[in-house]
């Protein structure tokens, strides 16, 4: 829970009824959403128009800061933070060889629809690879 003392507006939300807290959480999610899916918009957009510069912004680490802020504003768990950060540090690495299958296959000929789906597979079974070697080496994710 959130400190006064870092929030003082803490105080008056938690003056507010159940349904008005209900009904500011809900346009909450809803404000989540559309900004994601612009995000999400924005890069298709710019990628139709320039494959390298959309791949730069699709490669920003937009959503994961989106989601730390949010993190924060509903939790503000540090501790919570941190291992989400981490987590997401640790499951960014078996998705990375996706990124040179996928072009590999459709430039070998490969159908866009099974190239997409062998590299998701591709992902899943290093995600779980990247599990299990991690829990040897004491990274719980």
């Amino acid at each position: 829970m959130r400190s006064s003392a870092r929030d003082p507006r803490w105080l008056a939300y938690l003056s507010q009824s159940d349904a008005q807290m209900g009904f500011f959480s809900m346009w909450y999610l809803i404000f989540k959403s559309l900004l994601s899916g612009l995000i999400i918009m924005a890069v298709s957009e710019i990628a139709k128009r320039s494959p390298a510069f959309g791949a730069f912004v699709a490669s920003l680490p937009l959503v994961s800061l989106l989601a730390i802020i949010w993190l924060w504003r509903e939790t503000g768990d540090t501790a919570r933070i941190a291992d989400h950060a981490e987590a997401t540090f640790w499951y960014v690495l078996p998705s990375l060889p996706m990124f040179l299958a996928l072009p590999l296959m459709l430039r070998s000929g490969v159908s866009f629809w099974l190239a997409l789906a062998v590299s998701c597979a591709l992902t899943a079974a290093l995600y779980l690879i990247t599990i299990v070697i991690a829990a040897r080496f004491g990274v719980r994710l």
